[in-house]
């Protein structure tokens, strides 16, 4: 299993939460320093705790499934207030 599968892997076992809120995530990247980076779909590109979401579901979700990630950013994440 490559990289990309197996971070989509552990995307899968968040994702019905996040489409419960009206809200789904897509890979876009994973460069050459494993950096995964995300695109937040849906109502999770706009919401003001999408922050949170992205650092205490997803990034925490990807890095406990594929320990050689560094980091998980998102493309078009909205900035905390």
């Amino acid at each position: 299993m490559n990289l990309t599968e197996q971070v989509e892997q552990a995307l899968e076992s968040i994702r019905p939460y996040l489409i419960a809120d009206g809200g789904d995530v897509a890979i876009e990247e994973i460069t050459e320093d494993n950096v995964v980076k995300l695109k937040l779909l849906g109502s999770c590109g706009s919401c003001k705790m999408s922050f949170m979401t992205m650092k205490a579901g997803i990034e925490q979700a990807i890095m406990k499934s594929v320990p050689q990630i560094t980091s998980v950013v998102a493309i078009n994440l909205a900035e905390p207030v």
